[in-house]
């Protein structure tokens, strides 16, 4: 069904006074709620919940069964992998309200995170960081790290085309597929643009 410039499946929820993206795809049971913004070109799978106050960018990917709860917000180009978790409360409790507590959890342009990982709210993910699958991320990752296990670690760097980076004894690294070219300085990478 198309709407406004997106397409929803029939069984969506949208509900009002939420801001989509034109050519945006919203599929099967995926439930969109008042006073987020969705960018455009964004492809949102199914079984996918978006809670008030959400920011998704341009060109976001969200993998089946994720919730974003509010508090997130995911910059360009974000890859949201199959039921990878948010949360947004450091200490929930059921018969305790916690709602004016809810913590920031910023996602920067081009990161992915990876299938079932777990984001501990109020961290940082860098730009086109890499969270491998099943990592649990307590703290912030820096641009470019890869990293894994519970609790997350970094163990090397990634290429903005999602390669891992092999740096030489003089710190340069290029992606194997673009070509770009990077560099490690005081752990910390950057791409060189000339």
């Amino acid at each position: 069904m198309k709407h406004k410039g997106y397409q929803a499946h029939e069984t969506a929820v949208i509900d009002p006074g939420c801001e989509i993206g034109e050519g945006t795809r919203i599929w099967h049971f995926t439930h969109i709620m008042s006073g987020c913004r969705i960018g455009a070109d964004c492809n949102l799978g199914q079984n996918v919940v978006i809670s008030p106050g959400v920011t998704l960018g341009r060109n976001v990917k969200v993998q089946n069964n994720v919730s974003i709860y509010t508090g997130v917000i995911c910059e360009d180009d974000v890859f949201l992998g199959p039921s990878m978790v948010f949360t947004n409360v450091i200490n929930p409790r059921s018969r305790i309200s916690r709602h004016g507590e809810y913590q920031t959890t910023l996602v920067r342009r081009g990161a992915t995170i990876g299938a079932n990982a777990t984001i501990v709210c109020g961290v940082t993910l860098g730009e086109f960081c890499f969270i491998g699958a099943g990592a649990v991320v307590t703290k912030d990752v820096p641009a470019y790290a890869l990293v894994v296990g519970n609790p997350a670690r970094p163990i090397g760097w990634m290429s903005e085309y999602g390669h891992q980076l092999s740096f030489d004894e003089t710190g340069v690294a290029f992606c194997p597929e673009s070509n770009e070219k990077y560099i490690v300085v005081n752990q910390t990478v950057k791409k060189i643009t000339e």
